[in-house]
């Protein structure tokens, strides 16, 4: 079943303060080592746990687990990846570039159940000798955690080797929000096919893959705007939502003004037989390229010279909501962030209420 026993050297070690030590082996038929037990009998009832657990568990459950355990963390994360059915391609391209640039040269035949918090630890301390940036460095360790803690969760681990660990610290910048000038400002000298990139981004909070799959139809009614899919930044081909199941939408407010674009730009411009409205001469959809180029241009000629993306419109969108009340569970499902701490993190610094101003309005209250 396992043994117990003191590691120190006293010579009455039944009198001694030292905890206790227990050793077996688990499901995967591993020798593990716990220490912490303060009297022989809590020694002995973990064992026995550990004991009735292992009787318990069904053979085939058991060389699963084993199974699990011993695979190298390589091929554990090419079939981890494959099971991610809920990853847009960008994402997945996204954690590819993270395993081959940052985890698996250093992990790569590690085995799974070998993982500790010192080889954690050690992981991180490698990517700081390297100079990595934080940034990546975050990426990477999140990467590392969702696959680790996924082979745990399925048995091929009996411990969290996460626990306890620091991960690295990352502090996001500052992030740039665009005057409404300067929106107009870019808007006045862009393409018809940029403003209505624009006008979607800013006014309704679209994402750019989003709003390159500018749709007539989904102007569901005079107010909203349903986002359905997004075209894929660099295949130019469609695909499912971020965050998002496939034929999963999200809605969004429409202002009267991003309305109007679009309604005019369909006038003027048509649309090809599906309702888009956005192509080039060479593809039936924009791409990252495309809008980059002309973004670019767009912002030289409009003699804008700071740093300002494209994505700043999704910034200004934000802005523009929390500086009116807009509550920011509306603004994080609007947007379509997983969970609203992603927008608590973002945008917090933007929201208008502050101590200064509810100490005033509770007293008005009282």
């Amino acid at each position: 079943m396992g043994s117990f026993l003191k590691s120190c050297t006293c010579v009455r070690q039944n009198r001694c303060r030292h905890p206790y030590v227990i050793r077996y082996r688990d499901a995967t038929g591993r020798q593990r080592e716990e220490t912490g037990y303060s009297t022989q009998q809590s020694a002995l009832d973990r064992l026995t746990k550990v004991y009735e657990e292992k009787r318990s568990t069904p053979r085939a459950t058991a060389d699963l687990k084993r199974e699990i355990g011993q695979q190298r963390l390589g091929a554990y994360a090419s079939s981890w990846l494959a099971r991610q059915r809920h990853y847009a391609p960008g994402s997945i391209r996204s954690v590819k570039q993270v395993l081959h640039g940052q985890v698996l040269p250093v992990l790569e035949s590690r085995r799974v159940n070998t993982f500790t918090s010192t080889v954690v630890e050690d992981f991180i301390m490698s990517m700081e000798e390297r100079s990595v940036g934080l940034a990546a460095q975050q990426n990477a360790f999140d990467t590392l955690k969702k696959i680790v803690l996924d082979a745990h969760r399925r048995g091929g681990l009996p411990q969290n080797p996460f626990e306890g660990v620091v991960p690295p610290e990352y502090v996001p910048r500052k992030i740039t929000i665009p005057t409404l000038d300067e929106v107009h400002s870019i808007k006045a000298v862009a393409s018809d096919e940029l403003r209505v990139i624009i006008d979607l981004m800013s006014g309704c909070g679209l994402r750019n893959g989003e709003a390159f799959a500018a749709n007539t139809d989904r102007m569901v009614s005079d107010d909203v705007y349903r986002v359905t899919e997004q075209i894929e930044g660099k295949t130019r081909q469609q695909a499912r939502l971020k965050h998002r199941k496939a034929g999963e939408f999200r809605e969004t407010p429409m202002p009267r003004t991003v309305r109007k674009s679009l309604l005019r730009f369909m006038n003027e411009k048509g649309t090809d037989d599906d309702g888009y409205l956005l192509r080039t001469q060479r593809s039936a959809h924009w791409a990252h390229t495309t809008l980059g180029y002309q973004w670019s241009a767009a912002k030289k000629r409009a003699g804008i010279t700071h740093r300002l993306t494209a994505y700043s419109l999704r910034h200004f969108f934000a802005s523009n909501c929390l500086a009116n009340g807009i509550p920011i569970t509306d603004v994080a499902d609007w947007m379509g962030h997983k969970n609203i701490n992603m927008t608590f993190r973002i945008y917090r610094h933007l929201m208008p209420a502050s101590i200064g101003r509810a100490a005033k309005v509770l007293n008005q209250g009282l």
